[in-house]
């Protein structure tokens, strides 16, 4: 995983966090889901480079 990978996924679910955060305060179901959806997509992102580079390095 490249370093420009690792930062873009971190900051995709940075902002769904925020997303989340601001949905919970502002009582937006949807604004909150977004934000719950944009966390699973960086995490599912992370998972998938993680197998690459488990592989890269067999």
């Amino acid at each position: 995983m490249g370093i420009g990978d690792k930062i873009q996924n971190e900051a995709q679910h940075l902002g769904g966090k925020a997303k989340e955060a601001t949905g919970d305060a502002t009582n937006n179901e949807e604004l909150r889901a977004e934000g719950q959806k944009d966390q699973v997509a960086a995490d599912a992102k992370k998972v998938g480079e993680n197998v690459k580079d488990a592989f890269k390095r067999d």
